[in-house]
């Protein structure tokens, strides 16, 4: 997998994530987590049990602004960490395609 490593700077880390919180307070939000839908596995869950993950992460140059951050379960944003859109889809390619077949 190659990541892209970006030097990001603490302080616009911390104004980003500052703004998430905010982002979580809108109504916008509130209303996107109410849906109960992972943006990943799309599996149904209870509002407060979704998080607020960022489609490319705050630590890797992301905003927080509604087009960058999605409802996702606590499992797919743990697994998802820190990785770019599409490294998480090479990632997902990776587990999910089935092993080939040895011949004997």
């Amino acid at each position: 997998m190659n990541h892209f490593i970006l030097e990001i700077d603490e302080a616009d880390v911390k104004r980003e994530r500052d703004k998430s919180r905010e982002l979580r307070r809108s109504r916008w939000w509130k209303n996107r987590v109410a849906l109960g839908r992972c943006h990943y596995c799309s599996g149904s869950f209870a509002p407060e049990e979704l998080t607020m993950d960022h489609l490319v992460p705050v630590s890797r140059g992301g905003k927080a602004s509604r087009n960058n951050v999605v409802p996702a379960c606590k499992e797919c944003n743990s697994r998802k960490k820190y990785l770019l859109p599409i490294e998480w889809e090479e990632y997902l390619d990776q587990y999910e395609s089935p092993a080939p077949e040895h011949q004997t």
